[in-house]
């Protein structure tokens, strides 16, 4: 791993350090329906600027990311979560209809590759500004491999601290594989990932998938879950063909090495609660908020 002095540092992503703050604060104040100057208060901005941020961020106002990140609406995210993983016409190819998804085209590592831990396979990774905070991004020769994040406390989940905490989360998944750190080689994926303009049928995203064979075929299931959507562990697990594995389900989704493109953040609790998140809860809110705002964009 290079030194952190030898990484230059990505674009400040500035709109998602004041969307962070807020979404701490409402996360903890959400009894109380702490009004928009509280908000504001709270991320030490005044509410013109609140409401100016988060139309440049999603395109919705505050009232609106509020309503979308909802228990309530995400019951209704929810639907008949069954049937939403058979909205697209192929696993891992967005169908026609998707024309604000992410189109994504992938394929799976063998076994084989898979237990060897990564030996022989050579993965470049570089760190890149997104909606939700520094990205990291892990590429093979065959396409995007990993995506995670660069954490703090706000955003809680597994990997907590600074981009050292993020690659060697990263690591651990393929130990053995040989990591370069290349940016420049990284950064078209970024530029494609989170530009929804850049989103095309034409020019599918091109991803492998490296896990267990149980993993990747969740993997590949999370793939059909259309954007402002949501299914549940149980859903998924007799999708695959394994109603009673809904746990071994919920560890597959929790080892999801791409996040944000293998849609884990998508899977929610029966109930409509957002349950656990490998890249923290606050993450999930923001990222299914934004989501919200690409939807309402649609049409």
């Amino acid at each position: 791993m290079p030194a952190q002095a030898d990484v230059p540092l990505a674009t400040a992503g500035s709109d998602y350090d004041t969307v962070r703050r807020i979404l701490a604060y409402i996360t903890h104040h959400w009894r109380e329906q702490p009004t928009i100057e509280a908000i504001a208060d709270a991320a030490g901005a005044t509410p013109t600027d609140v409401h100016h941020l988060f139309r440049r961020w999603c395109g919705l106002t505050p009232k609106a990311f509020l309503q979308a990140i909802t228990l309530d609406n995400a019951k209704l995210l929810l639907g008949d979560s069954a049937s939403v993983l058979d909205a697209a016409l192929e696993v891992g190819l967005s169908g026609p209809g998707r024309l604000h998804d992410l189109f994504v085209a992938h394929e799976a590592m063998s076994p084989g590759e898979w237990k060897a831990g990564g030996g022989g396979l050579q993965m470049s990774y570089g760190f890149h500004a997104s909606p939700f905070g520094e990205a990291l991004i892990v590429t093979t020769s065959r396409g995007l491999a990993g995506l995670g994040w660069v954490s703090t406390s706000l955003d809680g989940g597994k990997a907590v601290g600074g981009r050292a905490e993020a690659l060697a989360d990263m690591m651990r998944r393929w130990p053995h594989a040989d990591y370069r750190f290349d940016p420049a080689s990284t950064a078209p994926y970024a530029a494609h990932i989170f530009d929804p303009q850049a989103w095309s049928p034409e020019t599918p995203l091109r991803v492998v998938l490296i896990g267990t064979d149980f993993e990747v075929r969740v993997w590949e299931t999370l793939l059909r879950i259309p954007v402002g959507r949501a299914t549940t562990y149980g859903a998924v697990a007799e999708k695959i063909g394994r109603p009673s594995a809904a746990r071994a389900v919920g560890a597959a989704v929790g080892k999801n090495p791409i996040s944000f493109v293998v849609p884990c953040h998508r899977v929610i609790g029966k109930s409509g609660a957002l349950t656990g998140y490998h890249w923290g809860l606050t993450r999930k809110r923001a990222i299914l908020g934004w989501e919200a705002g690409q939807t309402a964009a649609a049409g």
